[in-house]
């Protein structure tokens, strides 16, 4: 490439001295002087990848050694000048690229006008050689121009990718953690009741045997609803044209008797009670609110000691607020010797605040424990003041 830009700016150098002014189909021998400035002008070429300042120094000094000597400048006999105008332009930014166009082109102006502009009226020439030395550095910077924009838009495309990228990866993580919940509280639940449950059909069957059956009974009810609520849970893996994927949509307030009563099967007496009027929640918060009222309950039944627990709604306009509470032991489960602390709080906790809610637990002044959750109604709802939050 490099080659053939030096060949083809001192090919145009020779016919630029050879067409002599005024008469462009006569051709001349060039002259000596000009065959070698036009060598040293298109050899400088060969710098542009490594110095393009130098190149249009050096050119620009061909040129004006030309001038100086009284030959009339034309674009071919400036042809290497040019080039590296142009090549300036391209590898440099736009303010050296204007400095040396308009450096070249004043100098070349001047020492030109200064041994006349053969024959060619003064504002003729002065116009043309202007034009013909700007162009190539405006040609240069749009090109230039053009290339840099090429590349910022290529770069915010893999940018905006790796965006996608990122996004989609926080989004598995998210919903890695949301099905780990939804599992530990599905298992949770299910194998507590079904513990009790086992724990009571061993001391009815030795001593009231004939109250054994129904309560075995109570226990399949039990690990078949585990099951299903398994599938149904683990079941969002699966891919969509699965076509044994559940249907079934995710667990509420609405399905609250279902909950309470498979409890009651396990022994747990629970009283609901509800304030206000009932506003539709978000299926997020409407699971969410299901979800909490079920560990604790489970809660209840694994570690109060007591057969009977309360549940209460109580609904404002913007929030909704669950209460959990029991007349059994004060003490945590996990102050227990030996025992190992569980996450169910923990889980409740997060679980809250992933919809914008807040929850609080421990034990109540009177005996027992207490689980209270404030949940919003809507996503624009703040937290609700002290006049906003019923109590049972």
């Amino acid at each position: 490439m490099d080659c053939a830009l030096a060949l083809a700016t001192f090919a145009m150098v020779l016919l630029g001295d050879a067409i002599p002014p005024g008469n462009p189909v006569r051709l001349s021998v060039p002259d000596v002087l000009v065959v070698v400035i036009g060598i040293a002008g298109s050899a400088s070429l060969f710098l542009h990848r490594e110095r393009p300042r130098l190149t249009t120094g050096l050119t620009t000094a061909c040129a004006l050694v030309l001038a100086l000597t009284g030959v009339q400048l034309n674009p071919l006999l400036q042809a290497p000048c040019l080039a590296s105008l142009f090549l300036l332009a391209l590898r440099t930014d736009r303010r050296t690229a204007r400095i040396g166009a308009v450096a070249a082109t004043t100098s070349m102006l001047a020492a030109s006008l200064a041994h006349g502009s053969g024959g060619v009226s003064w504002g003729v020439f002065t116009i043309g050689l202007i034009s013909w030395t700007l162009l190539p550095g405006a040609v240069g910077d749009a090109m230039r121009s053009n290339t840099e924009y090429l590349a910022a838009a290529e770069a915010r495309a893999t940018l905006a990718e790796h965006t996608r990228e990122e996004e989609a990866l926080r989004r598995v993580s998210e919903e890695r953690v949301r099905m780990a919940r939804e599992l530990h509280d599905v298992v949770a639940h299910h194998v507590a009741l079904a513990a009790t449950q086992a724990r009571t059909v061993t001391y009815l069957m030795r001593h009231h045997p004939e109250r054994a059956p129904e309560m075995m009974d109570n226990l399949c009810d039990s690990t078949d609803e585990a099951l299903r609520e398994l599938r149904a849970t683990v079941g969002l893996l699966r891919q969509r044209n699965d076509t044994d994927s559940p249907r079934d949509p995710a667990p509420g307030l609405a399905q609250l008797p279902d909950l309470l009563s498979s409890f009651e099967r396990a022994g747990l007496s629970v009283e609901v009670s509800t304030q206000g009027d009932r506003q539709p929640l978000s299926p997020g918060v409407d699971l969410t609110a299901y979800r909490v009222v079920q560990e604790a309950l489970t809660n209840v039944t694994k570690h109060a000691g007591t057969v009977g627990a309360r549940v209460h709604l109580a609904y404002t306009p913007h929030w909704v607020t669950v209460t959990v509470v029991d007349d059994g032991r004060t003490d945590l489960p996990a102050s227990s010797p030996g025992r190992v602390p569980g996450y169910g709080l923990i889980g409740m906790r997060e679980r809250a605040h992933s919809v914008g809610g807040r929850l609080q637990a421990g034990p109540r002044p009177e005996g027992g424990f207490s689980v209270t959750l404030g949940l919003p109604t809507h996503k624009t709802a703040q937290h609700p003041t002290h006049e906003e939050v019923p109590h049972p």
